[in-house]
């Protein structure tokens, strides 16, 4: 008997395709990706004509990379979404497409936000990295860098750095971007550290205070110039701390949630740096924190400007709005206690009125404040005026503003209180003076630490 015939060998995956008609072809191509239909227009005339249809393009770039617009990395237009994606390809094929794109979005929203809102400080971003600098910088720490890390340098180089000209630094000095908080003599402002100088305050950093870096892979990735204030990155596991008042003794604390932490992951890792600057931008984004002036200087102010951490109430035509920020560089014994500032906003947003009577003004007189801690008052102390000022309200006047601190025992808390005012002024009171009310607001060691 004779044996069967062997079964025709299957047809190539370019053959079947072939016999596609155009709608239905160009579904599977979309469907594949680019990377598989680059392959395909190597196949056949046919699938190369149907691979470079740009629609493809614009969607594998828009999918892929976050492009509306067919540029490269440093925003200069090119003649197809095709030659784009290629273009990034090569720039940026080394790492997983996600995360780029991730990156990419991040110093993109970052940068219009800036723009819009903080142009001193938006001039203060440098042009990316490049690999070959990269591995200069890891050749000269002795160690690699996370990939998420590294990929936020390569987009944006962070900002200029400081130099020992002093008029130069005091020009910038408020613009970082990271932001900061004023109260008495305690000034901090944070930027976000470019390359060199991370290699350069690492290295010092290391000389001065060896047992501190023994053994552990840590960079300085952004530091306040007024009050010193350091943040470092572990390179090994990816977490970001900010440094205490003893950090010479190798004191830390972590600024990002550790479970969100993943410096291994394939598809999209992510290291401390990647989260602590995208959740910064969201509290940009939607004004929980916002730009102010502190003698004719603008900067971002980290004092939080909207619920739960601000709280508002208004008596007799007077809002009072506050809230805090934990200190964790101030000096002090982290141990037993935390310090926090505290921002107070006053203001008559319309008109100050007690029983039934408009006033034109109102004045300052006293304050009380209650501190709690775990619901257990630990301080209640009652003053003249605040900060040795004793300010007059108006309707339409700009918010009277005044900083101040507090330390805490670990645990939770809050502060309370209210203020004594009086209608028109100390010197020609025109009425009984009342009491406006300061609805608690919390003291807690926050999640992200900023």
């Amino acid at each position: 008997m004779a044996s069967p015939l062997p079964p025709d060998p299957a047809p190539p995956p370019s053959a079947g395709l072939e016999s596609m008609e155009g709608l239905v072809i160009d579904t599977v191509i979309s469907k594949a990706g680019a990377r598989p239909a680059a392959v395909l227009a190597c196949a056949s005339t046919r699938l190369r004509a149907a691979v470079a249809d740009e629609s493809l393009w614009r969607r594998f770039c828009a999918e892929d990379l976050g492009l509306d617009a067919p540029v490269d990395p440093d925003g200069q237009p090119l003649p197809s979404f095709q030659v784009a994606y290629k273009v990034w390809l090569e720039s940026f094929g080394m790492y997983p497409l996600p995360l780029v794109k991730r990156v990419k979005e991040f110093w993109s929203s970052m940068n219009t936000w800036l723009s819009e809102n903080f142009p001193e400080a938006a001039k203060t971003l440098c042009k990316g990295v490049t690999e070959a600098q990269l591995k200069s910088a890891e050749d000269d720490l002795g160690f690699k860098l996370p990939m998420p890390t590294k990929l936020l340098y390569r987009f944006c180089n962070a900002q200029l750095p400081f130099s020992e000209n002093h008029e130069a630094n005091k020009r910038i000095s408020t613009h970082g971007i990271i932001g900061g908080y004023a109260f008495y003599d305690h000034w901090v402002n944070v930027h976000l550290s470019p390359l060199e100088q991370i290699v350069e305050e690492t290295t010092e950093f290391c000389r001065e205070f060896p047992d501190v870096f023994s053994g552990r892979k840590l960079i300085i990735v952004a530091t306040s110039w007024f009050h010193p204030k350091t943040f470092l990155l572990n390179c090994s596991n990816g977490e970001l701390y900010v440094g205490t008042n003893n950090l010479p003794l190798g004191e830390m604390l972590p600024c990002v949630p550790k479970a969100l932490i993943k410096p291994t992951d394939n598809d999209l890792p992510q290291d401390g740096l990647l989260l602590w600057l995208e959740e910064h931008l969201r509290r940009l984004q939607n004004s929980m924190i916002k730009t102010r002036m502190l003698t004719n200087l603008r900067y971002i102010s980290l004092y939080p400007e909207a619920p739960p951490s601000c709280t508002s109430a208004v008596t007799n035509g007077v809002k009072v709005r506050g809230s805090a920020v934990f200190v964790p560089e101030h000096p002090g014994d982290p141990q037993r206690s935390c310090m926090y500032t505290y921002s107070i906003r006053l203001s008559v947003p319309e008109a100050c009125m007690l029983g039934g009577v408009y006033y034109s003004s109102c004045q300052l007189n006293s304050r009380h404040w209650t501190i709690r801690s775990r619901d257990r008052v630990v301080s209640d102390v009652r003053g003249e005026g605040v900060i040795g000022q004793y300010p007059v309200l108006s309707p339409g006047q700009d918010e009277f503003v005044y900083e101040s601190c507090t330390p805490l025992a670990k645990g939770p808390g809050a502060v309370e209180g209210s203020f004594l005012f009086v209608p028109g002024k100390l010197s020609r009171p025109e009425g009984k003076p009342f009491e406006v009310m300061v609805a608690p607001f919390p003291l807690e060691v926050p999640e992200y630490i900023f």
